[in-house]
């Protein structure tokens, strides 16, 4: 057995995948690296069996969901976490979360993590934020963090997958899943991880059907989420205000290729929260009461085409 287990998923990121593995080893901890080349064109492969430190698994590009569930079958350690290939962990991040876990007995190791600009060398600070509710800090009512900057008990973790059919949206998925089980928390108070921002694209960055189809999945997701609360009945009026708070932006991005799909989903926020007020100028507030929520939307983006 390892003490942690970093699960690095990649597909053609070889520019960047030794940063990420390199910042993965450490002294102080027993580490098990697996990378899972989801099939890399770009010498990946080659590269990774150069690494004697390195669990290297190929598949056949079925994409970062499948690729990190094949991961997970094989690692080993008592803890896991997730990386991407073209981000890092930040300097001791894992040998001080391990501790802090054991110190603390907690299931989850929460921390905040930097932003980096691949184009001005920028970076900047994404600090932790305490809150009492882990549930409806991940639904929105705050600032969440980033599940890359997380260290979970692998007990607590088994059997939540990265599930495929919401592949846009999968890390927030298994984090609020992560949060349902009510984890014991302890919260590393450095940034654990450095998050790049690059042109190369990810995979949350997407145009056209792809984009609409994010915004679907993340409305899709808290649906689901807040259905699996309510069954509970762990669904109290904070938690909806804080999935609704994510949800606003979602559907009235959504709305601008499907009016009425979305303002059937705003329905059932106004069900949720009868007292639910729209975050928007008070004309727009107004049209949405006298002409409904789909006719107002379809005539923005009228209006905008025409312009």
């Amino acid at each position: 057995m390892s003490d942690i287990s970093v699960v690095i998923p990649t597909f053609n990121r070889l520019w960047a995948l030794p940063q990420a593995v390199e910042s993965c080893r450490s002294v102080d901890a027993n580490v098990e690296i697996v990378v899972v080349d989801d099939g890399s064109t770009d010498g990946t492969w080659d590269w990774l069996q150069a690494q004697r430190d390195i669990v290297a698994i190929r598949t056949e590009n079925w994409g970062k969901d499948w690729a990190v569930e094949t991961a997970l079958q094989v690692a080993r350690g008592d803890y896991v976490r997730f990386l991407d290939s073209d981000d890092w962990l930040c300097d001791h991040a894992n040998e001080r979360q391990l501790a802090l876990a054991r110190e603390t007995g907690a299931d989850l190791v929460v921390a905040g993590y930097e932003d980096y600009d691949n184009e001005t060398g920028e970076r900047r600070v994404n600090a932790w934020a305490d809150c009492d509710d882990f549930v409806a800090q991940q639904l929105g009512e705050g600032w969440s963090s980033h599940y890359s900057a997380f260290l979970f008990r692998r007990d607590l973790i088994r059997g939540i997958p990265h599930r495929q059919d919401f592949a846009l949206r999968d890390d927030r998925l298994f984090i609020l899943e992560v949060a349902l089980r009510r984890p014991c928390l302890a919260v590393y108070r450095e940034p654990a991880f450095v998050h790049r921002r690059h042109a190369g694209g990810r995979l949350q960055h997407t145009s056209g059907f792809r984009r609409d189809l994010g915004y679907w999945t993340h409305i899709s997701i808290y649906r689901k989420t807040l259905g699996l609360l309510e069954a509970r009945g762990e669904l109290t009026l904070r938690r909806k205000r804080a999935a609704i708070r994510m949800l606003w932006p979602n559907v009235r991005a959504f709305a601008r290729a499907y009016p009425q799909e979305a303002a059937e989903v705003v329905d059932w926020i106004y069900r949720l929260d009868p007292g639910f007020v729209p975050p928007v100028r008070p004309a727009l507030a107004l049209a949405y009461r006298l002409l409904g929520f789909a006719t107002t939307e379809r005539l923005l983006r009228l209006r905008k085409l025409q312009q």
